[in-house]
């Protein structure tokens, strides 16, 4: 049981932090490499919050804010100039953007390590079939599941959602209907930065707060995007938990093997569904 909880667990986390991805990824076309990075210093600010106020919703809220607000003003001032050129202009961009959040912590933080103090009513264990199970763990699944939930009626079911799905699909189109594109796509990278600021902020209770969280969660990141199908919630869901699952099943059984099956299950995707496990297709006009 401990093993199906800890892999339920991961797997949430790496959704809240992947689903903000896919959603830049699938509905802008924009490779985010900086996603890690924003994820890294979301846990820092809500670090920093909490040690401050000594509240950890104080600091899941402000660091999503924050973030979000960040990943609104790189689309505004870097990424928007770049949408017409080819890809590689958004890769070395991004990397830059990388460069610079490591450097403003290094500067804010320093180089060490920090620790997030565990929120009080989130501290403890309780007994489920026969395993102590830590209270926390339950946390970061119902929350993720909430979110998921709150992500599929936004992108599935409101007015906002189907304007961003019609402009990902033909945004000319929808410009010349009068409707601002420009903004949308502001608001969703805004969107996939702040699930990346509240997944640092979620995981900087589990984790050391350093800045190796930037570069090792965005190849998993990756792996659930194109495991998901590109802009697919419920794919992204999916993918999150059987990546999570083998990851804790690895690690309790085969710990050596846990990179070689997660990299395995990548291969076998690309070679026999190459647009996702997840994937949906849709009907053209």
């Amino acid at each position: 049981m401990s093993t199906l909880i800890i892999g339920l667990s991961l797997g949430m986390l790496l959704f809240l932090l992947a689903s903000g991805l896919t959603l830049i990824f699938g509905m802008l076309g924009v490779i985010n490499f900086a996603h890690g990075a924003l994820y890294m210093l979301g846990a820092y600010i809500a670090f920093d919050i909490g040690r401050h106020t000594g509240s950890f919703v104080a600091g899941l809220i402000g660091a999503t804010v924050l973030v979000a607000v960040a990943g609104a003003l790189i689309e505004r001032l870097a990424l928007r100039p770049l949408y017409n050129r080819p890809h590689f202009y958004q890769l070395i961009l991004t990397f830059g953007v990388i460069l610079v959040i490591s450097e403003l912590v290094k500067i804010v933080w320093g180089l060490g390590y920090q620790e997030s103090t565990m929120p009080e009513a989130l501290a403890g264990t309780v007994e489920l079939f026969g395993s102590t199970i830590p209270v926390y763990r339950l946390f970061v699944i119902g929350f993720g599941a909430l979110v998921s939930g709150g992500l599929f009626l936004l992108i599935e079911k409101s007015t906002f959602g189907m304007l961003v799905r019609a402009a990902s699909s033909d945004g000319e189109m929808v410009r010349l209907l009068g409707l601002p594109v420009s903004s949308v796509r502001m608001a969703v990278f805004a969107l996939g930065s702040g699930l990346a600021g509240l997944a640092g902020a979620i995981a900087a209770p589990l984790f050391p707060i350093e800045l190796g969280m930037a570069t090792n969660t965005i190849i998993d990141c990756f792996i659930v995007v194109i495991l998901g199908g590109l802009g697919n919630i419920r794919g992204a869901v999916a993918a999150s938990l059987l990546i999570g699952l083998v990851r804790a099943i690895g690690y309790s059984y085969m710990p050596s093997w846990v990179d070689i099956l997660t990299f395995a299950l990548l291969i076998a995707t690309l070679l026999t569904r190459p647009q996702g496990l997840f994937f949906r297709a849709t009907r053209s006009a």
